[in-house]
């Protein structure tokens, strides 16, 4: 004899297969928010304990402290300083790779490295080949994400010029750092291994070429746990100050370490906001599943009380109801993440150069994502196991009372007269229950909300490349130089044929003050009317910045706390190192970066340095590319080349196929949500009517007018549906954009009709597939067995 449990276990089967389509869909919802959960929380516990163990491995600096020319008895002083545990000093230089067949001037970063040091701060990892020798100094590491774009290897030659001269370099090895984790080109935002060289030099060779013979330009510093930064940070720029020091920073402000932190952050947030959205839907979908599940069960109930099953036993029947739902979601959604964790950890090793980077997904986050569909799915169906439990069997097993609909009469008889017969039965059903409508048209509402949320994300990305690359520059090439120089080399390059305009900038680093707010940053100055680097506001006009006054970013203000009309600090970190006070004239849009903008003439003249240029941007013949190329290549004090154009592609490359990667998985997940929520709002409707769907059809209704009556009000329940999305899309980019904005990057609260266009036909596409269905059921409907069920 079966036991009770077993009994109501066999109930429970065949009511998961008599829904199966509904538990599918809400099976697939809940494992998109599973998925995006494991996903982000193992990929952020995988890039932290990489990035950790990395750090700790080859001794990550804590602090850099460049200078000009400090002379290397400083280091004694420097490693005396309270909470310092070891400091070298080294030689950063810049310098231009020569290779054969690629006439773009390609940027490197040179540094000295002693290969006979047993554990050297920002050591590297060897990828293959072997180290440099200290008795070959024309040996050299190579950065292996370069070597690999230009497929060299070690034993080739490497041509490179250094401070105005060209060496010939072996190359001994190539190999990976975590200083270049993430590899930026000078002047640039996004990863690009073909344009930027990173190499280790013998300190011999590093000191000829710099002169830099006894000295260093930088100190590289750990410290001990709980050590004052910035204690440690004004020490360092107080003994450095008379050797040129440019200001000290600490890991934290260290670009490629920004880059891969800010990366994190971007995890975390989506991981807290994505996945509690989903779930939220698929709790309503539940709620809704459950209670109706229980409202045609009401005889069941009361026969299986009478024979003895108490309310425990039918509360536990049912939370295992939903509970096989989310363990089959929890289960599809692990499987999920952890199949797009490894996708996303592949393409974090294009842009992100770690020896390995292996995503973790241990049977941990199974549990988590095994207890929150759990918790979800018991918070969806609560109120329906509730209303079973308090039902007695005499009650159970009577027909419930009908329902008090509101009348609606007026609205209808304002109307009907427009309408069909099967028109105004939609209506009537509708305006009978709006309470229901509404909840069901907020629940495909939520779904367009994602869809919406996911186009104004792709508008808003597509809107910073745009007002980036071809509103504020406008330039073909940027060219730094390694330090300010007179601006009679702006008249040298205009005079090189295929040259049409050159727009020069002097840039100095400072650390603004506010109060006790410090940034460390660094000021432009441009010159009148500025045509390829342009400062514009947030309606994308030109900012005037003639006269005395700085003009700040937006995101830099806000930092700062500072607004237009205030004074605002700041210790100049080259040459003289002036302390200025300058008045805030004007704020900017900026959507990479935090700049800082002044007038050129008033710049150079605050520093007393006039007639100074840091570099200049190029407008040239694509026809005489070559021909600009080569002379840029000649020229002796540039320290890095830039190419807008290459810049852009890589930027809109790295939104489609890196790590922006993230905002298509969110737009499938967004119409898989869409779908489920209408998929089962039509189901609901056919199986609560079809005594009445049969009922029309003995009256003599055809399939397809019979089907109308239904999916009529899907159809009307969508239209409803999309002002609602259109509005929580509206809410939900707002929190995003600001949620994920960061100092290197502002993505901009941008709002396109085509997004709310492009999420209604989701919503409109998914309700004609769900109809398409329903219909299909319409067809098939067994009319004897649907006149003999009770309401």
């Amino acid at each position: 004899m079966l036991s009770l449990t077993s009994i109501l276990d066999r109930k429970l089967l065949r009511d998961l297969w008599r829904i199966k389509g509904q538990a599918a869909a809400i099976i697939f919802v809940i494992a998109a928010g599973i998925s995006l959960f494991v996903m982000s929380h193992g990929m952020m516990i995988s890039l932290d304990e990489t990035m950790r163990a990395y750090y700790e491995r080859y001794r990550f600096a804590d602090m850099y402290a460049p200078a000009k020319r400090a002379p290397d008895y400083l280091l004694s002083e420097l490693r005396a300083l309270h909470g310092v545990n070891d400091v070298e000093g080294r030689i950063n230089g810049g310098g231009l790779v020569t290779l054969p067949g690629v006439s773009a001037p390609i940027s490197a970063r040179v540094l000295s490295y002693d290969p006979e040091s047993a554990a050297p701060i920002n050591g590297v990892h060897l990828s293959s080949g072997r180290m440099i020798s200290p008795t070959h100094s024309n040996e050299i590491l190579l950065l292996k994400s370069f070597a690999d774009a230009h497929g060299l290897e070690p034993g080739d030659t490497l041509p490179i010029t250094m401070n105005g001269v060209q060496h010939e370099f072996v190359i001994a090895g190539l190999a990976l750092s975590p200083e270049f984790i993430y590899a930026l080109p000078p002047g640039d935002f996004v990863v690009d291994a073909s344009r930027f060289a990173a190499l280790w030099a013998n300190e011999d060779v590093m000191e000829a070429a710099y002169d830099l013979d006894g000295a260093f330009n930088e100190a590289v510093l750990t410290f001990s746990p709980g050590a004052n930064e910035q204690a440690l940070i004004d020490a360092l720029d107080r003994i450095l100050a008379p050797y040129g020091a440019t200001g000290a920073y600490s890991r934290a402000d260290q670009l490629s370490n920004k880059f891969l932190v800010e990366e994190l952050a971007q995890l975390k947030t989506m991981g807290r906001v994505m996945p509690p959205i989903f779930l939220a839907v698929s709790i309503f979908l539940l709620n809704i599943v459950i209670t109706r599940l229980v409202q045609t069960e009401r005889e069941q109930i009361g026969l299986i009380k009478a024979f003895g099953y108490s309310n425990i036993d039918i509360a536990i029947h049912y939370l295992k109801f939903v509970l096989a739902i989310a363990l089959g979601g929890a289960l599809v959604g692990w499987g999920g993440g952890i199949w797009l964790g490894r996708m996303i950890g592949a393409i974090y090793q294009i842009y992100f150069h770690f020896p390995f980077l292996v995503f973790i997904a241990d049977f941990s986050t199974l549990g988590i994502a095994l207890t929150i569909s759990a918790l979800a799915a018991a918070a969806g169906a609560f109120f329906a196991v509730r209303s079973a439990i308090i039902l007695t069997p005499a009650v159970a097993m009577r027909p419930p009372a009908p329902p008090k609909y509101a009348s609606g009469n007026g609205f209808q008889k304002a109307v009907s007269r427009f309408l069909d017969q099967p028109s105004r039965m939609i209506l009537r059903r509708l305006a009978r229950n709006p309470s229901r409508a509404l909840l069901t048209a907020f629940g495909i509402g939520a779904a367009m909300g994602l869809s919406v949320m996911m186009r104004f994300n792709m508008n808003a990305t597509d809107y910073m490349l745009d007002v980036s690359f071809n509103v504020i520059d406008r330039s073909d090439v940027l060219v730094t130089f390694v330090e300010p120089m007179s601006d009679k080399t702006i008249l040298e390059l205009a005079s090189v044929e295929g040259v049409s305009l050159v727009e020069p900038f002097r840039s100095t680093p400072v650390m603004f003050k506010n109060e006790r707010i410090d940034f460390l940053g660094a000021i432009t100055g441009l010159p009148d009317n500025p045509v390829l680097n342009r400062a514009v506001d947030s309606n994308l006009n030109d900012v005037d910045i003639s006269g005395d006054g700085i003009v700040l970013s937006e995101q830099l203000a806000k930092i700062l706390n500072v607004s237009v009309g205030d004074t605002l600090t700041v210790e100049v970190r080259e040459g003289r190192r002036p302390t200025l006070g300058i008045p805030v004239i004007g704020l900017v849009e900026a959507l990479i970066g935090t700049p800082a903008y002044m007038d050129m003439a008033a710049l150079n003249r605050r520093l007393k340095e006039p007639n100074r240029v840091s570099g200049a941007y190029l407008k040239i013949d694509p026809r005489m590319r070559v021909h600009v190329y080569d002379h840029i290549k000649a020229i002796p004090m540039v320290a890095g080349v830039s190419l807008r154009r290459e810049a852009y592609e890589n930027f809109a490359k790295m939104i489609d196929e890196g790590p922006g990667v993230f905002r298509y998985i969110m737009s499938v997940f967004s119409i898989v949500i869409a779908a489920g929520v209408v998929y089962n709002g039509a189901r609901i409707a056919y199986i609560e009517r079809q005594r009445d769907l049969a009922s029309l059809r003995v009256l003599g209704f055809t399939k397809i007018e019979t089907g109308y009556v239904l999916l009529g009000e899907l159809a009307a329940l969508a239209i409803i549906a999309l002002p609602i999305g259109s509005a929580l899309g509206y809410l939900i980019w707002s929190y995003m954009a600001t949620a994920m904005s960061t100092e290197l990057y502002q993505i901009p609260v941008i709002y396109r009709e085509d997004g709310l266009g492009y999420a209604a036909i989701i919503i409109l596409l998914a309700t004609a597939v769900a109809g398409a269905f329903v219909q299909s059921d319409v067809s098939k409907l067994d009319m004897a067995n649907a006149l003999k069920t009770r309401d």
